[in-house]
């Protein structure tokens, strides 16, 4: 039995897993790309990135993945997306306004001076961002991107709002067959995923340590 349920459980791990890593692959730039907004100088601009943001964060998560999964339909009559790509959808946004937020406050963390100084070498903006400040940034934002990873892991949990049958789905399966304890098995590859990137952000930190 415990075979058997280990290996349901591994399939729902590999949905969690897939919508990790997929929404760290395009909320990372697009978290980026969103900080650049919110640090415009054109006011318009840095006004509409920044409401986009409070929103996002101000609003549950799993709000979020039901308007974006029944929202085309109800609203324009379009054809409902596929569950996981509307999961998909929900995260990256989510997660890259988290991560702009985390972006912006690494790089105006930077001294002026470091922009100042590569001015003075004749470096171009791009050159001082890429060569100066990004390595720093980096080093600043390692803590709390590695409990924003973390927290992503265990929000995967909500797509079940959805049926995306991820591994809590799984578990909880169990319970129409009398069973209560695989759900509470689900908790040991929870803590296996998280406990390797706690290791993986502490190694990496110490590999940025030479910035003290």
């Amino acid at each position: 039995m415990l075979a058997a349920v280990t290996l349901s459980l591994l399939r729902g791990l590999i949905t969690t897993l897939e919508l990790f890593f997929l929404t760290l692959l395009f909320a990372l730039p697009l978290g980026l790309i969103i900080s650049f907004g919110s640090m415009s100088r054109l006011a318009p601009l840095r006004g509409v990135t920044k409401s986009i943001v409070w929103v996002i964060r101000g609003t549950p998560l799993m709000l979020q993945i039901l308007v974006v999964f029944y929202g085309p339909g109800l609203l324009f009559g379009l054809p409902l997306l596929p569950r996981f790509t509307a999961a998909l959808v929900s995260f990256v946004i989510n997660y890259a306004c988290y991560f702009s937020e985390i972006f912006r406050g690494g790089i105006q963390s930077v001294p002026a001076g470091q922009y100042e100084a590569g001015q003075v070498l004749g470096m171009t903006r791009p050159q001082i961002f890429f060569r100066v400040t990004l390595l720093q940034v980096v080093k600043r934002i390692v803590p709390p991107m590695s409990n924003e990873f973390i927290t992503l892991v265990k929000d995967t949990a909500l797509v079940r709002i959805i049926s995306v049958y991820e591994i809590i789905w799984m578990g909880e399966s169990y319970i129409k067959k009398g069973m209560i304890w695989p759900l509470f098995y689900t908790a040991v590859f929870y803590l296996a995923v998280n406990g390797l990137l706690t290791l993986l952000f502490g190694r990496f930190e110490r590999k940025l340590s030479y910035f003290k």
